[in-house]
């Protein structure tokens, strides 16, 4: 199981949900481990590369059903087919940055401050401008509409390192390291599969001291 891998450095490209950007080509996929018995056994990947001004990711998920219904920003879509990510910049900080996104493009920000176990997050300020993620998503052999069935979908956002600021170590530098970790959620025939990139023993995304490493290029 790989536990950190290196972060190559990019310039900015336009975000368009298909990971057509000859960029992606620089970099290798991160495996997700499939880490509760649900009945999904999908491949479920991940590519990461970072610019100056943030970072780029891009998901790649197999399906057969697009499990999504929600088209509210900020609602409980992990409750859906979902993928996540979790950014810990700062050792020193019990404070972390989560991003979800659906399949239907419905997005889910927080900053996440973990005492001991209890977290509850909060949706950044002046999350406009600079400080706005840019995503898209893109579906496979099917319509992109709740419940149909599929062949897979991806996703692809850009997080502005702007959005982080006061996280610490933000901007990276390279050679820095970060904590972090990349998750899927699938709930095909009602029940819910996970995958992680550093899955916890647990079970629990939000054990961040679990989290892997990653190195900036």
């Amino acid at each position: 199981m790989t536990t950190s891998f290196l972060i190559n450095r990019t310039e900015d490209f336009e975000v368009t949900g298909l990971g057509d950007a000859p960029q992606w080509g620089r970099t290798a996929w991160q495996a997700l481990q499939h880490v509760e018995s649900g009945p999904a056994d999908y491949r479920s990947r991940v590519k990461v590369l970072y610019s100056a001004s943030g970072m780029y990711f891009l998901y790649d998920c197999q399906d057969q059903v697009l499990t999504a219904t929600r088209m509210r920003e900020n609602d409980d879509i992990y409750l859906e087919d979902v993928v996540e990510l979790f950014l810990w910049t700062d050792e020193a900080k019990d404070l972390y940055f989560e991003y979800e996104l659906s399949p239907l493009n419905v997005e889910l920000t927080l900053m996440v401050p973990n005492d001991k176990g209890t977290y509850f997050g909060w949706v950044p300020s002046h999350y406009e401008g600079e400080r706005r993620i840019r995503h898209a998503t893109a579906v496979t052999g099917g319509p992109a509409k709740p419940m149909a069935k599929i062949e897979g979908w991806t996703a692809e956002f850009f997080v502005p390192f702007a959005l982080l600021k006061g996280l610490g170590n933000c901007p990276p530098t390279p050679g820095m390291k970060w904590r972090a970790n990349m998750y899927r959620i699938d709930y095909d025939g009602g029940q819910n599969t996970q995958w992680a990139w550093c899955p916890d023993p647990g079970g629990n995304f939000h054990n961040f001291r679990q989290f892997g490493t990653i190195a900036f290029e």
